[in-house]
């Protein structure tokens, strides 16, 4: 009988601790799903804080972040100490970086606070840093205190959790690009524009200019591209979802050449806590097959069920038509690829436009139509253009893109219209924080770009015809 009682008061116990433990539980939930409604922001601390401007409740506002018909304002803050660090830690950054073989290695330079001011509204505690590589160190050297800079609107939620998931009309992250080795100002813009318009995937742009107040007050900058951030909203926006792999190569792997295959230089920008690389291991094998020569077939039919060459032959028609020099064919960087769930396909998303539209600059020439100059060390040119299937391809999206896109008549408009939205702003640049030295600067730019469309629309006739 003494054992039953026993029995009887442990299993009451346990009964008991089990009704308990469910108890918590159930008002943990509770609480952490009111927590999750219940996010909304002091505004007697955070005054200008709204759900449609501030929060990531909503879906990013394109029509004004990206407004098409004006050059937006943004006035930026940053406290003195900040900026203080801010620089010393830039020179060390580009003291630390290296040249090797055309392409230069630099850390990422560090995040620092800042306020962001736009349309008379403020963005708390926004993370703020220098960008670009190359575009980076040589503006630094000469001087010139115009650099890109990169914005998170969530960087610091750590640090003030009642800012958590702020976001800027829906976007987490921007970029500021400042039109470096481009007295037209308009590059980037156009570029990205051209193989949107086109059909690719690219960031969306527009014209702003930036204020800069680090505690002498505030200081024109003068005219930036924005541009959208392909791993915070390009994929989500421009395909069916976002959950892909997305890799931003740089380093000898982004050339896909035999015996580059590194993961270390194929940067994982989504899913990266899965150490999952299969997908680019696959086009890097396949690109690399011997089945190449002897079964070209199969070896098609085996690359088109891991890659898009389609889209690729498309944006290498465009990009060689508008004569950008700085990226792949010449440059191991400069683009992404994302596993699209959509097909299961690594599609190429083009980056980076500052340096085209010149037939010639910078550290190489751009690529001829033919491709004469490419060697297999770019085996996504050299191996594709060699199937002539392929090639016919290419040549057909050669006369398409100048004749439904990039067309002299309707370019030289856009130039005008550009034109006329910039010139203001572009002569009102300063001394220091320009890469214009005159407003001829400008103008002549601008008019060698109309020079160039019309040129490049004549070469490619002569070259299909």
């Amino acid at each position: 009988m003494k054992y039953f009682y026993l029995i009887f008061v442990f299993a009451w116990l346990f009964s008991t601790a089990c009704r308990d433990v469910n108890v918590i539980e159930d008002d943990e939930i509770v609480s952490e799903s009111e927590s999750d409604e219940d996010q909304d922001v002091d505004t007697e601390v955070y005054a200008d804080w709204t759900e449609e401007t501030h929060s990531n409740r909503v879906d990013p506002n394109y029509a004004v972040v990206f407004n098409q018909n004006e050059v937006l304002r943004f006035d930026i803050k940053i406290s003195s100490d900040d900026w203080s660090d801010m620089q010393s830690n830039l020179s060390t950054v580009v003291k630390n970086s290296s040249f090797n073989n055309g392409e230069i290695t630099i850390d990422d330079p560090m995040w620092v606070e800042c306020s962001f001011m736009f349309d008379s509204l403020e963005w708390y505690s926004v993370g703020i840093r220098y960008k670009g590589n190359s575009s980076l160190i040589s503006a630094y050297q000469s001087g010139i205190d115009k650099l890109s800079f990169k914005l998170d609107f969530d960087q610091y939620e750590d640090d003030y959790p009642d800012l958590a998931d702020q976001r800027f009309y829906g976007f987490k992250q921007l970029n500021l690009s400042n039109n470096y080795d481009d007295e037209s100002l308009m590059r980037e813009k156009v570029g990205a524009d051209m193989f949107r318009q086109f059909g690719l995937a690219a960031s969306q742009t527009a014209f702003c200019v930036v204020y800069v107040d680090h505690g002498s007050g505030s200081q024109y900058y003068g005219v930036y591209a924005l541009v959208e951030e392909v791993d915070d909203t390009v994929i989500e926006s421009q395909f069916s979802s976002g959950e892909g792999n997305l890799y931003k190569p740089d380093g000898d792997a982004a050339s896909f050449a035999s015996g580059t295959y590194d993961t270390g230089e194929l940067e994982k920008k989504t899913n990266e806590e899965e150490a999952d690389y299969s997908d680019v291991k696959s086009l890097y094998t396949v690109i690399n097959s011997a089945d190449r020569t002897s079964d070209a077939e199969a070896w098609k039919d085996e690359l088109e069920a891991v890659f898009n060459v389609n889209a690729f032959l498309k944006w290498l028609a465009a990009n060689t038509v508008i004569q950008n020099w700085d990226t792949y064919g010449n440059m191991t960087h400069n683009y992404y690829l994302y596993n699209n769930p959509e097909d299961s396909l690594l599609t190429w998303i083009p980056w980076d436009n500052n340096e085209a539209f010149q037939s010639s600059g910078g550290q190489s020439s751009p690529l001829y139509f033919s491709m004469s100059s490419v060697s297999s060390s770019w085996p996504l040119i050299k191996y594709i253009i060699d199937q002539d299937e392929y090639e016919e391809i290419y040549e057909g999206y050669l006369l398409q893109f100048v004749e439904e896109v990039f067309n002299a008549d309707d370019m030289i408009e856009i130039y005008s219209d550009y034109y006329d939205l910039l010139k203001d702003y572009a002569y009102a640049e300063e001394s220091g924080y320009s890469f214009l030295e005159s407003d001829n600067d400008f103008d002549n730019a601008v008019s060698t770009l109309k020079t160039h469309v019309q040129s490049r629309n004549t070469a490619v006739y002569n070259y299909i015809y």
